[in-house]
């Protein structure tokens, strides 16, 4: 079942949050919606949720116009940052809440909830309260709760913002493996570019009430289209055509015509750096990063940025060469 959204506009009172925003979503997709806090983002994802109207265009799912459906009839998942648990209630009445409400048997929420609670992993806990819960512990809760209602959407706004780092990239996995194996369509809002590498078979790259670019994460990554995705989704050299055409001249031939309008866009992986005495680079800091080193070098009077996935037998102030491979990079609109 594809949601699809054709020319949606949002604005708040004379400021235009959301701008011609064009959208398709498959029937078992992993979407991210992926930008800087204020690019309209959770916006949008509020709109698809019902929860906020919009003023133009089109949102449907499965061919069926959602302008005029109410939050609650859409059949949607929903999954906020707060989790949102009702704190007076067991972990097995909060994913069961759902199915109360619309009158489900008893016995056959009992084994809704039975199954989801092994989908979570979380089986012994049924009787446990949220205070009683890990934040990691508390979102498979809320995942669960959302997932029992059998979504046609489930949506995910920074779910994983506030657990730590080691139980953040644990969810990953496991949000992502649930999914695959409901095969429900997800729509995830996140600002952590890392999340939605990992985690999404499209990424929404956004910025200012605008889609910059739709694509898998090893598109996004390896061939941004616009200067915002370069230096947003990953870190990024960003050089000028003059400049590329006297410092990598092996690189020349690929210049836009329209070079004003461009940037050369090559990540710290495409610069392999060599000691050299005779080279015209100095290193001006090396960051040890575990499994990579990252490096600082002042390439004739430009700070560019390079990584080394081994141990760096470089130092501070050592003259280096530069190596790029002529297909490194990828021109960018600025």
């Amino acid at each position: 079942m594809h949601l699809i959204i054709k020319n949606l506009s949002k604005s708040f009172d004379h400021f235009l949050a959301l701008n011609d925003i064009n959208l398709e979503v498959g029937s078992n997709e992993f979407v991210c919606l992926l930008g800087p806090s204020g690019c309209g983002k959770t916006t949008l994802l509020r709109i698809i949720a019902g929860l906020m109207p919009f003023d133009s265009g089109t949102l449907s799912l499965g061919g069926r116009d959602l302008a005029h459906v109410q939050a609650r009839e859409r059949g949607f998942g929903i999954v906020f940052q707060s989790y949102s648990l009702f704190p007076n209630m067991t972990v097995a009445e909060n994913i069961g809440y759902g199915l109360k409400i619309r009158k489900w048997p008893q016995k056959d929420t009992e084994n809704k909830v039975r199954e989801l609670m092994e989908l979570i992993r979380l089986p012994e806990l049924a009787h446990r309260y949220p205070h009683q819960l890990s934040g990691g512990q508390q979102q498979r809760v809320a995942i669960a709760r959302a997932l029992a209602v059998d979504p046609a959407v489930l949506l995910l706004d920074e779910p994983l913002s506030a657990l730590d780092a080691r139980v953040r990239a644990e969810m990953r996995l496991e949000i992502r493996d649930v999914q695959r194996r409901l095969g429900i369509p997800t729509i995830m809002v996140t600002h952590d570019q890392e999340e939605a590498l990992t985690m999404a078979d499209r990424i929404v790259c956004m910025n200012q009430g605008v889609i910059e670019q739709i694509g898998t994460p090893v598109e996004l990554y390896t061939r941004p289209q616009t200067r915002f995705v370069a230096d947003f989704v990953g870190t990024s050299n960003l050089l000028n055509p003059e400049w590329v055409r006297h410092s990598l001249p092996t690189l020349s031939p690929g210049i836009p015509d329209n070079e004003v309008q461009y940037q050369l866009s090559l990540r710290p992986e495409d610069l392999n750096i060599l000691k050299d005495e005779t080279g015209k680079g100095i290193v001006k800091a090396i960051t040890f990063l575990g499994n990579i080193s990252r490096i600082l070098i002042d390439w004739q009077g430009l700070e560019l940025i390079a990584e080394s996935h081994r141990f760096s037998s470089l130092a501070e102030g050592d003259a280096v060469s530069l190596q790029v491979d002529p297909e490194a990079g990828s021109w960018v609109r600025i």
